[in-house]
């Protein structure tokens, strides 16, 4: 495949590294031990374009391509993991998901403050018994007129305590299971929500993770996304498109611990000689620097498929597969490397295995991708 970025796509990269070295890159380690939000941090990538890339203009986007969201999510993610996974969900989840199946009505009163950075967004679709099995839902919304009353809980929701507008999948016949679930348009000040609890995390510490509850919240019925009973859909083909992006914090978090490595291992010293020279060593940098152009292959045939139209399900969940799980060796390889100075918070290898963990873990765990695959393969 051909790789070949235009001058635009080079251009989106390099202002993305720019901001991240000047803008984030000072402040992460200390946002992380304080698990502090980076709200001026996202306030400015709206402002530059990167909280709705792949949205048109005319709904507050940049109207840009997958190739170059990923190239500046990568960017952003090689330096500080938290302000990429915000930037993630609310491009990925919620203004594609609104772009490709919201209303003209939702676009113009919804996506446009979205996609802009004027506003925040978050995806509610997990629960305490519906991760994996997603068609488990246990949030209701019960019609009523004009409106649907809205009743339950939601967990583990990235952006939740900040995000002014949430996407919320909810059972309006749970008789039906899978189809009996449908989709929402959620303010944040609508009497009823209300953040239930915020996650103490291994890792991702300065981007928030809540609990939301939802107590006869009444949403007018003009907020479905989509048909009654259209919610599991409409939630699994959005998530097609978030495992390209977190297939790309994975494979940043992967290049952040290669870099580390490298530059440790031409400093530090062991029998008069870097242990650079080492053949230990380099294989260890050898096989990192291999799997990393892997993943970034996949990850880029995913987006390449996604802005040709083609269907990319099953690469974006080869992509987050592979990826992940690279991420979190490399970042295991890159202690192993700075030996003791691995395991202290000093250096920032440290950081980059707790971030990588959860790569594997949300927008569907590893299992479940591999799920995908399979059921590609013998359908």
């Amino acid at each position: 495949m051909n790789f070949q970025y235009t001058e635009t796509q080079l251009m989106i990269r390099e202002t993305a590294r720019k901001f991240a070295e000047e803008e984030l890159a000072p402040s992460a380690d200390e946002r992380d031990e304080k698990e502090e939000f980076p709200y001026e941090a996202v306030k400015k990538m709206g402002e530059l374009g990167f909280m709705g890339m792949m949205i048109p203009e005319q709904y507050g986007g940049v109207d840009l391509d997958t190739i170059s969201y990923v190239l500046a999510l990568e960017e952003i993610g090689k330096v500080d993991a938290s302000a990429c996974v915000i930037m993630s969900v609310n491009n990925s989840l919620v203004c594609w998901g609104l772009d490709a199946y919201g209303t003209e009505e939702q676009k113009q009163s919804y996506l446009k403050d979205l996609a802009s950075g004027k506003k925040l967004g978050a995806f509610a679709l997990s629960e305490p018994e519906a991760g994996s099995d997603a068609t488990n839902q246990r949030t209701t919304a019960q019609k009523d007129g004009d409106f649907y009353i809205l009743n339950g809980t939601k967990n583990f929701i990235t952006n939740g305590s900040n995000a002014d507008v949430v996407l919320v999948m909810a059972a309006t016949d749970r008789a039906k299971g899978a189809k009996g679930v449908s989709s929402f348009i959620v303010e944040k000040n609508i009497p009823g929500f209300s953040v239930a609890k915020k996650e103490k995390k291994l890792g991702i510490r300065s981007s928030d993770t809540v609990s939301l509850a939802f107590q006869d919240c009444r949403i007018p019925a003009a907020n479905r996304i989509g048909e009654e009973g259209s919610g599991i859909k409409f939630a699994l083909k959005t998530l097609d498109g978030g495992r390209i992006g977190i297939a790309t914090q994975a494979l940043a978090l992967a290049e952040a611990s290669l870099d580390a490595a490298v530059k440790y291992s031409k400093e530090r010293k062991a029998f008069d000689h870097p242990i650079a020279e080492f053949q230990a060593i380099q294989f260890k940098l050898a096989d990192m620097a291999t799997e990393i152009e892997a993943a970034r292959g996949l990850t880029m045939h995913a987006a390449s498929l996604k802005d040709r139209g083609e269907p990319f399900g099953t690469l974006a969940a080869m992509a987050k597969l592979y990826a992940s799980r690279i991420a979190v060796h490399c970042a295991l390889e890159a202690i192993q490397i700075h030996g003791g100075y691995g395991y202290v918070r000093e250096y920032k290898v440290e950081r980059f295995l707790r971030d990588s963990k959860i790569t594997e873990i949300y927008e569907g765990t590893s299992e479940v991708q591999r799920v995908v695959i399979a059921r590609s393969l013998l359908q």
